[in-house]
């Protein structure tokens, strides 16, 4: 009997003591652990944006590239915790703009422009819900007639476009028929998940393949062996002001990088294993590949050069100079970061300790005080600047995530916009990237930061994966 007591106050006992784990491990100053912190900040977005168009301050319903990120993330969150209301989120905002004759409202296919694409994975994922559950839109009459018409808008608007895209001589797509010749970072993650999962709902594995022919092209285009990064931008023609001989933009901007290292990440939940492919070395040679392993391999050599470029947790606009004069530290790349890294630790892709690194970004994002780029008074209100940002509850010290006087999250230090060339032009220098303008819950991170917060709650259930609070600390 004495055994017996003692083998369950044993078991008591572990089981206790792992709880308690399970509540130091996420904690820092504002939530208990990474998944309440998803919630939170999922209520504070829809508080905000109340629907999906309005999302990233929309004002009309339009295809944009920011609602296809922040609907991405509410049927994330609907995978995880299966609360309807953030399929019906997604699904509202494709049933209004998606039309019965396969047109999309708002959209034009003659612009070739990629960041149009971005929708296309909300639609296909929207598709692949319904189906698994027509319950979800009230019944299999309703959900046979939203499937047929989402399935149709994706082959008459982006797929026909895809197929039509203007392309680099070795196969890359142009991120806009405006910007001819120039393979960017953005227009991987805008075009290539969607092509995936496309591939993969519909069993069209030539556009599986495609996704990772401009991965890969794109990569061997625009990575920098010297940094370990990634060029903005590449130009075959080389006759941008932006670029140098070989068609280089001048700067490794955070974002951009950030959204290739997600892209690959995403991309490969639609490859199985095994799969092969042709790929177009250009000039009509092709060699068969095994994209998945290439893009792994492209994942661990990035999280490698990353670390070194950290800065109390966080990334910084301009990616390779963190302590350069006018640099600052940016939240969209420090969480598209954290979320890609955390899930590419859990899925395996990259050795788990690396999850520190996420976990990093996390606490920095919450503790590490910076002082705000944008012009404040002595009063903390932020003077005349174009920087337009949308909150002045906080002072010019602050960190990137605060909790607002409503109680709602905000993610602050957002660069609005940036890209290379167009009216007025960018030149893609130093000087051009620090300058973006700055705000709030800016479309581009918030979403991004939902996913993140859960993959590295995700992390914590992972043996190999926990590390201790008190080992992340940084300088």
């Amino acid at each position: 009997m004495k055994r017996f007591l003692l083998f369950i106050l044993t078991i008591l006992t572990l089981v206790s003591t792992a709880d308690a784990k399970k509540k130091v491990k996420g904690p820092v100053n504002l939530v208990n652990t990474p998944r309440d912190m998803a919630i939170q900040f999922a209520k504070s977005e829809l508080k905000r944006f109340p629907h999906l168009y309005l999302y990233d301050y929309g004002r009309v319903p339009f295809f944009g590239y920011t609602q296809g990120v922040g609907g991405t993330s509410y049927l994330y969150l609907y995978r995880k915790t299966g609360d309807r209301r953030y399929f019906q989120y997604a699904e509202e905002w494709c049933d209004t703009l998606c039309m019965d004759d396969g047109t999309i409202q708002k959209r034009s296919m003659e612009t070739y422009n990629l960041d149009l694409i971005r929708g296309g994975w909300v639609v296909c994922e929207v598709y692949n819900l319904i189906k698994e559950n027509p319950g979800l839109v009230g019944g299999k009459e309703i959900a046979e007639k939203k499937l047929e018409k989402y399935k149709k808008c994706m082959e008459m608007q982006l797929i026909k476009q895809l197929k039509n895209h203007p392309k680099t001589c070795d196969g890359g797509y142009w991120h806009k028929l405006v910007y001819p010749h120039q393979m960017w970072l953005d227009g991987i993650y805008m075009a290539s998940p969607f092509m995936a999962i496309y591939g993969q709902t519909f069993n069209h594995p030539e556009w599986q393949a495609e996704a990772l022919q401009q991965v890969i092209t794109c990569w061997h285009h625009t990575y920098d062996a010297r940094t370990g990064l990634l060029h903005h931008a590449w130009d075959e023609s080389a006759s941008q002001r932006w670029s140098d001989a070989e068609g280089h933009s001048p700067n490794f901007w955070g974002r951009s990088v950030g959204w290739y290292l997600m892209a690959m990440v995403d991309i490969l939940d639609y490859i199985p294993e095994g799969f092969t492919s042709q790929f177009n070395c250009g000039r009509k040679d092709t060699i068969q590949i095994s994209g998945r392993d290439t893009l792994i391999s492209y994942i661990n050599q990035l999280v490698d050069a990353l670390p070194q470029y950290q800065r109390g947790g966080l990334w910084y606009q301009v990616l390779d100079c963190p302590d350069k004069a006018g640099n600052w530290p940016e939240a969209t790349v420090t969480v598209q970061f954290m979320y890609a890294i955390a899930k590419a630790v859990n899925k395996g892709y990259l050795p788990a300790d690396r999850i520190k690194i996420a976990w990093d970004a996390y606490n920095g994002l919450q503790q590490t005080v910076f002082t705000d780029c944008r012009k404040v008074n002595a009063e903390g209100k932020v003077i005349g600047d174009e920087r337009d940002p949308m909150t002045y509850e906080y002072g010019p010290q602050h960190t990137m995530v605060v909790r607002l006087a409503d109680g709602t999250f905000s993610l602050t230090q957002c660069c609005a916009v940036g890209g290379l060339g167009g009216n007025k032009y960018r030149d893609g220098s130093f000087e051009y990237y620090i300058g973006e303008r700055v705000r709030d819950n800016d479309g581009k991170g918030s979403g991004i930061f939902i996913m993140g917060c859960w993959e590295l709650d995700d992390s914590m259930e992972w043996e190999c994966g926990i590390v201790p609070i008190e080992e992340l600390s940084f300088k």
